[in-house]
């Protein structure tokens, strides 16, 4: 079961945020968690089909070992 986050913990994380990013890059980092919040969704969608169909357009390396020599 997951904490309740009160406003003190909320303001305390913003705090510490702000200290590790500094104000001027905050725009970008959310920009960026944003996008990736947005590919997620669009890959959990389509159900992975797009790199299955990625993976299964690329040929497979095999090696085969013949027996009786030693590596």
């Amino acid at each position: 079961m997951l904490p309740h986050f009160g406003p003190v913990e909320l303001i305390l994380i913003i705090v510490i945020v702000v200290m590790l990013f500094g104000v001027g890059k905050l725009p970008e980092v959310f920009g960026s968690v944003g996008r990736g919040i947005r590919e997620f969704r669009r890959n959990a969608n389509t159900g992975g089909e797009d790199e299955a169909q990625a993976t299964s357009s690329q040929p497979v390396k095999t090696e085969t070992v013949e027996s009786g020599q030693a590596s």
